[in-house]
This record gives C-alpha cells, sequence and structure tokens, in this order.
C-alpha cells in the first residue's frame, strides 16, 4: 500500500478550543487511520483552486472488500461484479450511498424521536396498483440527475438501523454515551451558518467510520455545557423511552404541565417539544428592539465563510475554426448536395418499438420528400393570389419521437420552403402540465399552422364532432398532415431557393424556463451552419459515419448532431426513440455493435439501462466507437455513471477515452465537449470540491470530509471559434475570480440570436457585457447567458457544478437541487418511493427560500415506512448539504404533473403546492429547522418605572390618558314612574294597571306567523299564576335561587316575573337539545349544581326530558330539585306580591359559559337592572309607540336584558323570534323587519351569519317578493367580542339591494362584569373603523396606518359607550392608566355593573379584584369593574351629541384567550383569519396552545384528499403574516369546532377535546 502523501497545508492543532467533540474525536480518529486507507496521491497542480486527481482507467480488480461496498472516491474502483439481478440495481452511485450511509450512521443511535402524523384510516385509499408506474417507466425525467444513484444502503441501514423499535431502544440502553454524538453533523468549520455542503463524494474514510463504529465507543459529550452546534438530534421524550413505537402511540400517561393527559396526542406533543428544545441554528445574534420595524433576523456575516482569493479570470478562447474549402454555403445546400449525388447512401434508419430497424430513409428519399414538402407549402395550401405562408411564417411541428424520419422531412422542408420550424411536444390531453405556457409559446411565435403525420393526427384528442380540441391557452391552429401521399411533385420549372447562410432565422427551439414558461430561442441560418462546423471540427466527424442516437431528435444534442451535422456530413444515423428503450435498454448498444457505430449519442440515464440489461448479452462490442457523447455529462452526478458504464464495458471492448461529456444550453448551443484522447494517454483529472465551499460560490478542495464533497469530471474545451468568461450569477455580470463558481457566459458566431418575439428577455440573456472589479465593461462584444454555473480548471479545462434553474438559495448560499434529489434517493428509497419521479424545488416564505420536496410513493409502502424514510431524509440532507428542508411530501404514483417525455413538471409542481391542488399522502414539515431568521424573542422588561411616572411621560409626551364616557343618564320624562318603580316588578304591575291591552310581546314562528302575543295585563296575571304555585309548591323561601328552564318565548318572561313576584332569585337556563342529551345536558346540571337550585321552573315536555332513561344516561336524575311544569296552572293569584326592602338586593343570576370554557353566574341587583334598562331606553330612544325585533338567545347577557326586561321597563312592543327558527326558514327575520317595518334590530353573529351563507345568492328572488329594508334605521349585533368587520360588511353589501342602509349595522359590547357597556344608538355618530398595524399590536401598542398597509388590522368601534358608563384603559400588569397609543385592559365604572360572581365558596378575592378594583395612582377613589378584554379608546374627528369629539372604544379581544408566544401578545382570531384564507377548503379554523406550539385546527369543507395540502398552506401563511412557526396541525370535519350560542369558537373546550383524543381528526400534522 502506498503511504499516504503529506498534506500541502500547515498542520492544524489537534484540538482546537471546545473540539473534544463527537467531530473532534472523529477527526483525531481519521487522522490515526488515515494510513491503513487505501488512498491515491493527490495531485496539486500549483492551483490553489481545484485539486485534481488523475482518474485511472477503471481498473477490473476489485479492492479489498471491506464490511461494505468499499470504494474510493479519488479512484472510483468500482466492483467488478455487479449485482445485476434487481430491476432497481441499476441506478447505482455508490459513491454517494456512502456519503449518505455515514450521515444516517451517526444518526445510528440517535433514532429522530419524531411524532409520526395521525391519519384517519378512511383518508386517502392508495390509487390502485395497476395504474401506477412500474419501475422502468418511473426514469424518464429530462434532467435525469434524479436517476443516476441507487442506493445500496439498504444492506447496510438494515444492518445499521434495523427497525424502529430496535433504534429506540438502542438509544434507550447507550443514552449515556451513544446518544451524546450532538454535533456529528457540524462538518469541521465552526460555525454560525448553516453550511450547505453540496454532494458526497465517496470517501473510504466514510466507510471505515460508517463500519467500524463499535457500540460505545463514542466519548461522553463534555458540550453540553456550551451552547450545542446544530443539534440534528432529537432527544427521545422520556415517555417514549423504552418502548415500542406502537406503544408509545396509544395507551400512554403522559403528564402535560402536571395534569395527567391520557392520550396519544399529548405523547407526541411532547415529543414534539422535545424535538423543539434542541437549539436553532444559526444562533440568533442579539436583536429586537421594542416598536422595531425590523422583523427578520439578518444573519451576522460568518468569519470563517470561504471568500475567493484567486485574481480576476481572463476570457477563454477556443481554437479557430477551420475553414474547409468544400463546405457548403447553407446547410440546404449540404443537403442538396447528397440528395444528388449521393441518393442511395442512407440518412437514417428508425426502429420499431422492439428495437428492429423499421424503415431506412436515403438522402435522395429524404432531399426529394423534403422538396415535396416545400413545394406544397408555398404552393399548395392556399391560393396563388393568397397563399397561406410567406418566407419567415413560424409553423409548428408536431410529431412523435418514434417517427423521426417525419420530423426530418417536415424540418428540412420548412427550410426549404423559408419557413421557419419550431419543433414542439405533441400535446397529450387538454390538461397537459405546460400546455399553456406551450401556448404562450406558439403565441410569442405567431404560430398557427402546424404539421404532423397522418398517425399523429388521429391520437390527438378530438371533440364530439370530431374536431381536434383546442388545448388550453394555445392560439387557434391549422393542421396539416404531411404524410407523402398528401404532398405534391414540384412542377419542372419549381427550384426552391437556397441561399448562402444569413442572420435570418433558421428554426426556433422551446426552452423551459424555472418558472416555467417556455420561451423559444431563435437559431439564425449562419449559427445553424456555424454550429454544425463547430461540431464537425470538434467531433472530427467524417464524411460517411454512423451515428447512434438515444437524444430527442427535436431540440437540443439530439437535433444537433443528429439530424443538422449528420446531414452536412452525410452520416448515417440511427436514431433509437425512448419507447423503444423503455422495452429493450440494451437496445443502443446493440446498435452500436450491429452497425460498428463510430458515434453514440447518449444521456446517463442510457449508460444505466445499458448496465442494468447487459448480463443477456454476451457478445456485444464497442470497440468500434470513437465518441461515446455524454449529453447531460455537465450534471455533478455524471460522473459515477460513466465509470460504471466504462466498468461493465471494458470488457466489451469500451475504450476510456471516448467517453466525452459535454455542456449545451438552450441560448448558446453547444458550450463544451471533451474531445477524445490519445490511445492509452492519461485520462482529463477531477475535482474533488468541498460542497461547504461551493455553497458560497467558491471552489475548495475537498480535504476535511470526504462525506461532503463533490467530485467533478470536466467536459472539455470550449467550442472552436467561441469566447468564455464566468461572470457572477446575479447582480451585474462581474468577471469571477479563479476560485470562484460563476455563470458561464459565450460569444459565438454559432450560439442562439433571441428569444423569439421577446426582446426585453433577450436584451439580459443575449447581449450581457461582462464588467470588471470596477464595474467598467471589458469590450465591447455581447456574451450570451449558458445558465450553467461552473468554473475554468487547469489547461483551461470547463468544469460545470450545476444549472441556475436549479439553484436552491437558502440565507444566500446556493444548493443544488439535482445534489439534494441524488442525496434522497441514497437513502434506501425502493421501498418507499418511485426513482426518478422526484422534485426539488424552493418556495419563498418569511423572507428566505425554503426547499420542499415531493416525491411520488410506491402503493405498497406503509405508513410507517414513509414516514420513517422521510425522516432519514430529512437526515441526511441536514448532515451532508447542511441544510434544513421545510417540506417533504409524498404524493399517490402517477398524480405529479409529467413533461412530454415523462420527466417531472417541476413548475407545475411548485404551483400545485402552493395553491394546495398537490393532494399528497403523506407530509412532514420541519419549520423549526430550517427556519432560522426569527427575530430574537421579545423579553419582557422589568417594570422600574412606576406608573405614575408613566403617566407623567405620556402627559409630557402630549399623549392623553385613554378613558372615554357615555352621555348623563340625566333626569327622565316619567320621574314619578322611576321614583315609584324603582323595581321591575312594580313596572310591570303599573303598566298593567295604567295600560292593561298594550301589546309588550310577540312572538313568531318559523312561518312568521304570530304564535303567542303578552299584553301587559296577560303578562302579569301570567306571573301571578306563577307565583301562587311557587308558593303553594315549591316550599321556597325569600331569596332562593329557582332555575328557569324554557325555550325561548314568552313562558320564559311570564316564569321571570313570576319569580319577581314570589321573592325568589331567577336563573335562566337554555333546554338541553333533545337530540344532543349527551353534550348539552351536562352544562344544565352544572348550572343548576353551582347555583344550589332549590326549584327547577319547566314545560311539560323539558320535564319528560329531564327524567327521561336518555337523560339518566349522562346525569343523575334522581337527584334534581323540585320540578314545577307551568303549562295549565290553576287561576289564583297570590296572596301578596313581595317587594325589596333595598334596591341593592339581588334582581336574577345570570350564567354564562365564556369562550375559555369558564361557567361563571355573575349576581344583577335590583338597582343596576334599572338603570341597565334606562341607559337602552335612553340609547335607543325606546317609548311605547315603538316597535323592535330581537332575534337573540334570551339566556344571558344583554340577550336576556332585551328579551325580558327592557319592554316592560319602556313599554316598547318586542317581537321576538327564537334563532332556531332561522334554521328552517332563514329568511324569517329579514322578512319580519320588512313587514312590520321595524326600525331598530338586535342580532346575534351567528344569525348574521346564516343570512349571510344562506341567503346571499337569493336576493333577487327575495326582492321580487316584496322585501324591503329601507326601514332599518339601526340592526345592532349583540356580542361580547371584537366586531367581525368582514361579516357585518358583506352583510351589509348583500342586503343593500335590498334596501339595508350601509349605515344601519352596528355592534354592542357587553362582558361578564357589566352586560351592556357599547350599544349603537340613535344619537351618536356612526361607528368609525380604523386600520393598526399588527406588529405594534402584538407589543402592546397601537399604531394607525393607512387602509391597505401591510401588516394592517381593520378594528371597528364597538358602538356607543351608554349614558352613566365610564371607560378606561389600565395595564393590567401595573393597573395604572395607559395613554391613548397603549393596547390595554378595558375597566369600566358604571351602575349598571353586576355586584359580583355568584359561586358556591363566595371566592371574595376574586369577585374583589374583577367587580371593585382601584387604580395603582390617578383616580384612587373610584371603583371600577375589570372586563378582562384588551381595547384602546381613541378620539375620532366625529362629534357626539353634545358636540364634543366622540371618543370610541375598540375591543380588540379577551384578555384570557390572548396567546403569549415568543414574548409577544397574540389574538386568536387574527391568526385564524390568516388560515381562513389560506385555502379555498378550510371551512372555519381555530388555534390555541399547548405549553408553547401553537396548535391550529381547521374544518376541511372539501374532500378528504385535500386535507393534507392544508398543512403547508397553514404553516406558510402563520409564518409569513404573523411570524410564528405552526406547532402542530390537526385537519377535522366541518362543525367539529365548538361555538356557543353567540357564535363565539370555544377554543378551550376544543383544546380539551384535542388533548383528549376526542375530535377524531382527519389527519394531524406535528410540524418539526
Amino acid at each position: 500500500m502506498k503511504k499516504p502523501p503529506t498534506s500541502f497545508h500547515p498542520p492544524r492543532l489537534l484540538f482546537s478550543e471546545g473540539d473534544i467533540t463527537q467531530k473532534g474525536y472523529e477527526k483525531k480518529r481519521a487522522k490515526l487511520l488515515a494510513s491503513y486507507i487505501p488512498h491515491l496521491p493527490n495531485v496539486d497542480l500549483s492551483l490553489p483552486d481545484v485539486q485534481l486527481s488523475p482518474s485511472h482507467s477503471a481498473d477490473p480488480s476489485p479492492s479489498p472488500e471491506a464490511p461494505g461496498p468499499s470504494t474510493s472516491s479519488a479512484s472510483k474502483h468500482h466492483r467488478a461484479h455487479r449485482s445485476g439481478g434487481a430491476r432497481d440495481d441499476r441506478y447505482r452511485s455508490d459513491i454517494h450511498t456512502e456519503a449518505v450511509q455515514a450521515a444516517l450512521a451517526k444518526h445510528k443511535e440517535e433514532k429522530m424521536a419524531l411524532p409520526m402524523p395521525t391519519k384517519r384510516r378512511s383518508a386517502f385509499v392508495q390509487s390502485p396498483i395497476d395504474t401506477c408506474t412500474p419501475p422502468d417507466t418511473s426514469s424518464a425525467s429530462e434532467d435525469e440527475g434524479s436517476l443516476r444513484r441507487k442506493a445500496a444502503l439498504s444492506a447496510v441501514l438494515a444492518q445499521n438501523l434495523q427497525s424502529p423499535d430496535y433504534w429506540i431502544n438502542r438509544s434507550v440502553q447507550s443514552s449515556s454515551t451513544s446518544s451524546s454524538a450532538s454535533s456529528t453533523l457540524s462538518h469541521g468549520e465552526p460555525k454560525t451558518q448553516p453550511q450547505p455542503q453540496l454532494q458526497p463524494a465517496a470517501s473510504v474514510l466514510a466507510d471505515v467510520l460508517a463500519h467500524t463504529r463499535i457500540e460505545n465507543s463514542v466519548p461522553p459529550d463534555v458540550t453540553s455545557s456550551t451552547p450545542q452546534e446544530r443539534g440534528s438530534r432529537v432527544d427521545l421524550p422520556p415517555a417514549v423511552r423504552g418502548m415500542s413505537r406502537g406503544q408509545s402511540r396509544s395507551s400512554m400517561l403522559d403528564t402535560a404541565d402536571g395534569v395527567p393527559v391520557n392520550s396519544r396526542v399529548s405523547t407526541k406533543i411532547q415529543q414534539l417539544l422535545n424535538t423543539l428544545k434542541r437549539p436553532k441554528r444559526p444562533p440568533l445574534s442579539e436583536f429586537f428592539l421594542d416598536d422595531s420595524e425590523e422583523i427578520v433576523e439578518v444573519p451576522q456575516p460568518d468569519p470563517n465563510t470561504p471568500k475567493p482569493e484567486g485574481r480576476q479570470i481572463i476570457p477563454v478562447k477556443g481554437e479557430p475554426l477551420g475553414v474547409v474549402s468544400n463546405w457548403p454555403p447553407a446547410l440546404q445546400a449540404a443537403l442538396a448536395r447528397w440528395g444528388a449525388t449521393q441518393a442511395k447512401s442512407p440518412a437514417l434508419t428508425a426502429l420499431d418499438i422492439t428495437g428492429k430497424p423499421l424503415y431506412t430513409l436515403t438522402y435522395g428519399k429524404l432531399w426529394s420528400r423534403s422538396l415535396k414538402l416545400a413545394y406544397t407549402l408555398l404552393n399548395k395550401l392556399g391560393t396563388k393570389t393568397d397563399p397561406v405562408l410567406q418566407p419567415g411564417d413560424r409553423v409548428a411541428l408536431v410529431y412523435p419521437n418514434s417517427d423521426p424520419g417525419m420530423f426530418w422531412v417536415a424540418f428540412y422542408g420548412c427550410l426549404l420552403a423559408e419557413v421557419i420550424p419550431v419543433p414542439i411536444e405533441v400535446p397529450l390531453s387538454r390538461q397537459d402540465a405546460g400546455s399553456q405556457q406551450l401556448g404562450f409559446l406558439l403565441g410569442s411565435c405567431g404560430v398557427s399552422l402546424a404539421l404532423t403525420s397522418e398517425v399523429c393526427l388521429k391520437g390527438l384528442p378530438k371533440t364530439p364532432n370530431g374536431e381536434i380540441i383546442q388545448f388550453k391557452g394555445w392560439p387557434r391552429m391549422r393542421w396539416v398532415v404531411t404524410d407523402t401521399k398528401y404532398l405534391t411533385k414540384p412542377s419542372k420549372d419549381w427550384q426552391p431557393h437556397i441561399p448562402t447562410a444569413n442572420t435570418d432565422t433558421a428554426y426556433i427551439e422551446y426552452k423551459a424556463s424555472k418558472e416555467g414558461t417556455v420561451m423559444g430561442v431563435a437559431v439564425s441560418k449562419i449559427s445553424m451552419l456555424t454550429h454544425c462546423q463547430a461540431l464537425t471540427q470538434a467531433c472530427n466527424y467524417c464524411e460517411g459515419e454512423t451515428l447512434v442516437n438515444v437524444l430527442d431528435c427535436k431540440k437540443d444534442m439530439g437535433l444537433w448532431h443528429g439530424v443538422l451535422t449528420s446531414v452536412m456530413n452525410r452520416i448515417h444515423t440511427i436514431t433509437v426513440p425512448y419507447a423503444v428503450m423503455k422495452a429493450c435498454p440494451m437496445s443502443w448498444v446493440q446498435r452500436v455493435h450491429i452497425h460498428k457505430a463510430r458515434v453514440a449519442l447518449v444521456k446517463c440515464r442510457d449508460l444505466h439501462w445499458a448496465m442494468m440489461a447487459h448480463k443477456d448479452q454476451k457478445d456485444t462490442n464497442l470497440s468500434s466507437i470513437r465518441m461515446l457523447i455524454v449529453a447531460d455529462g455537465a450534471n455533478p452526478w455524471s460522473v459515477s455513471s460513466c465509470d460504471a458504464f466504462l466498468n461493465v464495458f471494458q470488457s466489451h471492448g469500451l475504450k476510456p477515452e471516448v467517453i466525452c461529456p459535454c455542456a449545451t444550453s438552450p441560448e448558446a448551443l453547444t458550450v463544451a465537449i471533451r474531445r477524445p484522447g490519445a490511445r492509452g494517454a492519461p485520462l482529463p483529472a477531477r475535482a474533488i470540491l468541498s460542497m461547504g465551499g461551493l455553497s458560497h460560490g467558491v471552489i475548495r478542495v475537498n480535504t476535511e470530509d470526504k462525506n461532503s464533497a463533490l467530485t467533478v469530471q470536466d467536459v472539455g474545451h470550449i467550442m472552436p471559434g467561441a469566447l468564455m468568461c464566468i461572470v457572477k450569477p446575479d447582480g451585474p455580470p462581474q468577471l469571477c475570480k479563479t476560485d470562484e463558481i460563476g455563470e458561464i457566459v459565450i460569444n459565438s458566431r454559432a450560439g442562439g440570436t433571441m428569444y423569439y418575439g421577446l426582446p426585453g428577455v433577450t436584451k439580459n440573456t443575449f447581449e450581457v457585457i461582462p464588467v470588471n472589479q470596477a464595474g467598467a465593461p471589458i469590450g465591447e462584444i455581447p456574451f450570451s447567458r449558458t445558465g450553467l454555473l461552473g468554473f475554468v480548471g487547469p489547461g483551461s479545462l470547463v468544469f460545470v457544478v450545476g444549472k441556475i434553474e436549479g439553484l436552491l438559495m437558502v440565507s444566500s448560499r446556493r444548493h443544488n437541487a439535482d445534489d439534494l434529489v441524488a442525496t434522497a434517493l441514497a437513502v434506501e428509497p425502493v421501498k418507499t418511493v418511485y426513482r426518478g419521479r422526484i422534485a426539488v424545488f424552493s418556495v419563498t416564505v418569511f423572507y428566505d427560500e425554503r426547499i420542499v420536496i415531493v416525491a411520488e410513493q410506491r402503493p405498497d409502502a406503509s405508513e410507517e415506512d414513509s414516514f420513517q424514510w422521510m425522516s432519514r431524509v430529512l437526515q441526511a440532507i441536514d448532515s451532508i448539504h447542511q441544510v434544513g428542508l421545510y417540506c417533504l411530501a409524498l404524493v399517490p404514483a402517477n398524480t405529479l404533473p409529467k413533461t412530454p417525455l415523462g420527466g417531472i413538471h417541476i413548475c407545475e409542481t411548485k404551483q400545485n403546492f402552493l395553491e394546495g391542488n398537490l393532494h399528497p399522502c403523506n407530509i412532514l414539515m420541519c419549520p423549526h429547522t430550517c427556519v432560522t431568521n426569527m427575530p430574537k424573542p421579545r423579553q419582557k422588561q422589568p417594570v422600574d418605572v412606576g406608573p405614575a411616572s408613566m403617566l407623567v411621560g405620556n402627559l409630557v409626551a402630549g399623549k392623553r390618558i385613554a378613558q372615554a364616557t357615555g352621555r348623563e343618564l340625566g333626569v327622565v320624562e316619567d320621574q314619578d314612574l322611576i321614583r315609584k318603580h324603582q323595581f321591575l316588578s312594580e313596572a310591570l304591575q303599573f303598566r298593567a294597571q295604567t295600560d292593561p291591552d298594550h301589546v309588550l310581546y310577540v312572538l313568531l314562528n318559523a312561518k312568521g306567523v304570530a304564535v303567542c302575543t303578552a299584553t301587559c295585563a296577560q303578562l302579569h296575571k301570567r306571573a301571578e299564576k306563577i307565583t301562587a304555585t311557587l308558593m303553594e309548591r315549591g316550599g321556597l323561601n325569600t331569596g332562593d335561587n329557582v332555575v328557569l328552564l324554557y325555550p325561548p318565548g314568552i313562558d320564559l318572561i311570564a316564569a321571570f316575573y313570576g319569580c319577581l313576584y314570589a321573592g325568589v332569585i331567577p336563573v335562566t337556563v337554555r333546554p338541553p337539545h333533545p337530540q344532543n342529551l349527551a353534550a348539552t345536558l351536562p352544562t344544565v346540571r352544572m348550572i343548576i349544581d353551582v347555583s344550589k337550585a332549590a326549584c327547577i321552573l319547566t314545560t311539560q315536555p323539558l320535564m319528560r326530558i329531564l327524567r327521561s332513561r336518555e337523560a339518566a344516561a349522562s346525569v343523575n336524575v334522581k337527584t334534581w330539585p323540585t320540578i314545577i311544569d307551568t303549562d295549565d296552572l290553576p287561576r289564583k293569584r297570590p296572596p301578596h306580591i313581595y317587594k325589596p326592602p333595598t334596591a341593592e338586593m339581588l334582581a336574577y343570576l345570570d350564567f354564562s359559559v365564556s369562550t375559555t370554557g369558564m361557567l361563571t353566574g355573575v349576581k344583577m341587583s335590583h338597582a343596576a337592572v334599572s338603570t341597565l334598562c334606562r341607559s337602552i331606553k335612553l340609547q335607543c330612544e325606546l317609548y311605547s309607540s315603538r316597535q323592535i325585533a330581537i332575534c337573540l338567545d334570551p339566556y344571558c347577557g344583554l340577550g336576556f336584558v332585551l328579551w325580558c326586561l327592557s319592554s316592560v321597563y319602556s313599554g316598547h312592543q318586542s317581537i321576538l323570534i327564537p334563532p332556531l327558527e332561522l334554521e328552517s326558514s332563514l329568511a324569517l327575520w329579514l322578512s319580519t323587519l320588512s313587514q312590520y317595518k321595524i326600525r331598530d334590530t338586535f342580532c346575534s353573529y351567528s344569525v348574521m351569519e346564516l343570512c349571510t351563507k344562506g341567503l346571499g345568492t337569493q336576493t333577487e328572488m327575495l326582492k321580487a317578493r316584496g322585501l324591503n329594508l329601507s326601514c332599518v334605521r339601526s340592526c345592532v349585533v349583540i356580542a361580547e367580542e371584537r366586531p367581525r368587520l368582514s361579516l357585518t360588511q358583506s352583510f351589509s353589501k348583500l342586503f343593500k339591494d335590498l334596501g339595508l342602509s350601509s349605515r344601519a349595522v352596528s355592534t354592542a359590547f357587553g362582558s361578564r362584569v357589566n352586560l351592556a357597556i357599547c350599544l349603537q344608538g340613535t344619537a351618536g355618530p356612526d361607528p368609525s373603523t380604523v386600520y393598526v398595524d399588527m406588529k405594534s399590536l402584538r407589543h402592546d401598542r397601537v399604531r394607525l396606518v393607512e387602509r391597505g398597509a401591510p401588516q394592517s388590522l381593520p378594528l371597528m368601534e364597538s358602538g356607543t359607550i351608554l349614558p352613566g358608563v365610564r371607560v378606561i384603559i389600565v395595564n393590567p400588569e401595573t393597573r395604572g392608566p395607559l395613554g391613548d397609543s397603549h393596547l390595554g385592559e378595558i375597566w369600566v365604572n358604571s351602575p349598571h355593573s353586576a355586584s359580583g360572581y355568584y359561586t358556591i365558596y363566595g371566592e371574595e378575592s376574586l369577585q374583589a379584584d374583577h367587580f371593585n378594583t382601584r387604580l395603582s395612582f390617578g383616580e384612587p377613589h373610584t371603583l371600577w369593574a375589570r372586563t378582562g378584554y384588551l381595547g384602546f379608546i381613541k378620539r375620532t374627528e366625529l362629534l357626539d351629541a353634545s358636540g364634543d369629539r366622540h371618543d370610541a372604544l375598540f375591543v380588540v379581544g379577551s384578555l384570557d384567550e390572548t396567546l403569549e408566544l415568543r414574548g409577544l401578545r397574540y389574538h386568536p382570531i387574527d391568526i385564524e383569519t390568516s388560515v381562513s384564507r389560506a385555502h379555498r377548503s378550510i371551512a372555519e379554523s381555530a388555534v390555541f396552545t399547548w405549553t408553547n406550539l401553537l396548535v391550529v385546527v381547521a374544518e376541511l369543507s372539501g374532500s378528504e384528499q385535500e386535507a393534507l395540502d392544508l398543512v403547508p398552506l397553514v404553516t406558510n401563511v402563520v409564518l409569513e403574516e404573523h411570524h410564528l412557526i405552526v406547532g402542530v396541525v390537526v385537519i377535522v370535519d366541518p362543525g367539529v369546532i365548538p361555538i356557543n350560542s353567540r357564535g363565539e369558537k370555544q377554543r378551550m373546550h376544543l383544546r380539551d377535546s384535542f388533548l383528549a383524543d376526542q375530535l377524531d381528526p382527519i389527519y394531524v400534522a406535528y410540524n418539526m
């Protein structure tokens, strides 16, 4: 064995500070092992940029077998005896596989404890096996980069990783030592930024490390006290230690915040949290100023980033283009010459599907047919005076690959007719991927005529009457069939015009850009001819040679060599179409053997296929080949294909020096090609580059970690007659340094001239003038951009490392899509995905590119397999490329959009991903690991400054204290009524005496018929009967609580007054839902128990339900208090009617479940009730001649006050519409308003939403029925939340046609402590709307912005503050008043505030805190009630009734519901609004936090296959708009999110159900 060479680099210190980590240990061990590893001398060719190693001809003797595939990256000793057995062994890239193995081996004991997503079993039925792509068709992507690497991983992974259970258990047994390899994934350099490293070349070292790892040989991790570098390990949650994954998912008792939760959901969340405990990378610099405009964390430049150090590159000249005397003046002239002089000479042989020759076209036939076609096109399509085609017109050529003869004739026929051929793919269906873009090409080229063959025309999709369908996005086309029988022989005197080649366009070749647009590159006649001459010189073509062409002859190399240059040199071309290759992969090798072909034109995929099938062919001989042109040799991964092919076929006569990789681009045509070497001369050197360097655009020889090396072969020298530079790919075209990667630009007469019909884009691509460091142009000559990234090596050899269109820029580092595909495919892909059906692209989310990988999953892959494969791909990419994946999605087989040649249509796939049309069956999002530019969480400042000094500061700054007051309650006109009757019970008696027949209440049914009315006297008498019954049967004492259990109606009102007359305290409770007792009855039971009710008043049907067997299933029915039904009461009068001794006595209890799931009852005194009614009377101008309509639930809050109390106090008539009736008759409420000409109406959001959704489309019909809402002056939504602006606006807009005034709709605001704080009355100004900056709002600041400003949130005022009410905005922590630019808690002072909570134990502290609180300074004597809602006050320009400027109160949200995330305050409704906008199928959404994870629950209204589409869209939108990472996305059925009677979401109920695993979700995704 050779001694390893001494390194040219100064020896590193063995240990740098803090380096005794896994990494340091590996480094040291590598040094010790180095001398025992077979290694070739690395020759340093004095260029600091590239280290080259001569690659020896593949040596058939295998290297000594190491315990795994042993391959040296420098020497490429490939195994001589390949396992040619299984079909899937065909794509072998040992180089790559090993790097991935080594990376995964590092994770051996560190099984990523990712929570597996949960999926409902019914979801996603996989497509049946027969529709799936069979393995051999899966590999036709045009960019075959993805195909070339077979993973030899499976065996090693089997050894290392065994089953997931094994992996978990291992990490448990050896957790003390072996799971400490936390930093093994950082390669060498200390990083503050993720170092992407492009792709690995094989290294023996990797092998030795992967296979000689002894179980506990990893040193203990001593870095735990120092901040870890990128953690790529995930600690197993304690819950999962020592358990198989199956168990961990089902039967585990875990604790969340000390609360035992028996559910698999919480275990998974725990797992997720553990995943997230590791530090993010890069470490965030200190950042975040309060109120700062900056959002994004700007990564600090890393001092260790490699920088280019070479001198500026000098343009490289190709050899001069020789002049040969007999070269034709134009390409058509060459055809004319051979057609006349060599008519019998074969020009083209086409094969049938079995690979046998089908026909041979001679030069004579080719000439005569092309002549006929040219004549027909010019003379037979129109009339003499009005020909259809003129010279210079563009014509589409639509021919399948399997019929090259027809294509050749059409192409040359067009050249002879001087029309411009535009070859395109055959469109197979109306919805073909990219057919719209092809339409764009045809449009931009002005094509209106298409030539095709009869067979092809028959296969095109037709309309029912037999016409060819109009393809999506295409211009109108006329189709012309060019089969010989339809052509006309030219007349004797007709000769085609063959001018000397000039700058007119000869043909147009299509090209798809990264964005998916298809453009046409125009090639002039002189360029076409010069390119053929340059290829002839470079490839040394001779007249009469034979060439085998496997490429598509419509474009690129297949056209340039196989159609154009071959005719120029009278070459015999044998075309092997794609379909033949699928059926018989060896066919091209057999053709070379049979025809003794001198040149073959292939792609790497064809090398693979031939290798795979070669064992059937003993007698093939390839010694005739002098040039094997590898069309995609510029792909960095081609090197392993070429080596492997040589390895297999060297014994069949293939000479090592004939393999000629080349680099091409649609714009510059051929850029460079390797010329065949002399027999026995050393082969060209290879560059072994560091991926870390490449990702920074710098060429560095990879010395440190062979796992992250990229071995690149050269693509020879540039074309004869060309001039080449390397310029920076972005920004001005500045020349690169010699050790810098840039875009190759070419100046040559043999390149494309423009994008046809697109002058703007042309200028940036075809007319680039490079500039030097100072920015001055280096000359006059324009260059064309090639779209290839590369550099010039020693001896002016060209190296290509990627394409601009495959470039992914993440955190200002470059990654190559092909490289990522290769890594993904080296992770035992066979079981899970199809090779070659994988797409890698980036999407911009939150100010950076994020990498997405989409692959097609095999139908037989299990959930577990897929999930495991996905987690390993994450690890491998993370480890090798040092970049995090944002999303990995698997879709069912055959569902990705295809390009015409069977590859994946990347653009369309990306479009589908962003629009939510991808329909994945498995998805893994990893925003936590890859989003590294999040702002630093805000640290709450310690409050050193006292609230008083803040107040003074505000005053000095000219900010006013945020407070507002309603008008005075003042003196009322019926003074005597109030003085006499400070109790509602007295008011009713007074009305019954003075105005007995005045109708107070009208109750409507679903048909709009008044089923029940109550005059003052009737209501009073009814109440008396109930009082008498209560006194007789109830055995009650004064002040006992009585539950009223009634459907919405007049019985409820009578029972309420009956209780007041009897001196007992009524408690109204919503009756249980008979169809859903299990869910609704426990709440009833709870209120009855909590309120310690002595008696229940109800109706007969409800009484039966309470005692039924169904009820017994959910509550104990034996312990109900006394139940009295009030349906048929005897006519009795009570002996006396109770009068409370003071107005401070309790009138009733108001029980309600808040949105956070808290059941609270508040005490309302008689005084509060009277002042509240009086306040409403003043605000809404209510008196006895008025009518109002109420469509609300009458059980609590302001709804109850309006339904039961207000009419009795003010004497107006209330028309009662139970909201439930709307379900059977949507228009009931609106038609009532119209029929009764109501001026004031009150409703809830749920009613408004029902009308908006249900009647929105029927306004015309309603109008026809005579519905007219112009009478409505105010329509008030009663709510305890932020006004739903979008809903009220939609409602106003929809019903504007029915006469509804845009000013009518407004909202009210009440809370538990004060049932009515705001209510838009008749006198005040219209409610105003402001736009506030959401970023500031998260910091509790209020900054007004213009409408439409980014990050703006529209808020509507919550109605005018009621008379007698004072409101102030307070800091909930310091309890000091705030200025009006702050968001704070709304505190209220008012005579109608509730007097306290009614609780079993009378928690006085709670009560005092909420109901009688003092400010910490300012007004120390006033008592305030805390509403628990956040809001702010703004002084508007409007004037109120008294002529002062109006102070508007804006409610932002409930304090209990706010989410504290990253030190900022978020309101769930804002996140939910964004989520609901993310996809058309999201019906409703809700968010909550669990520990510090944000959980989003979305209701899916579409089909279940769309469920997984929502996951990335929801994650994207929350990240973009709120700068938060979603931890868990839960997709559920419509109607799962619980909503209370006011239409508010019960997020805490939802959270409890989720944690208790009761939601039956369609899908739960745990974002990592």
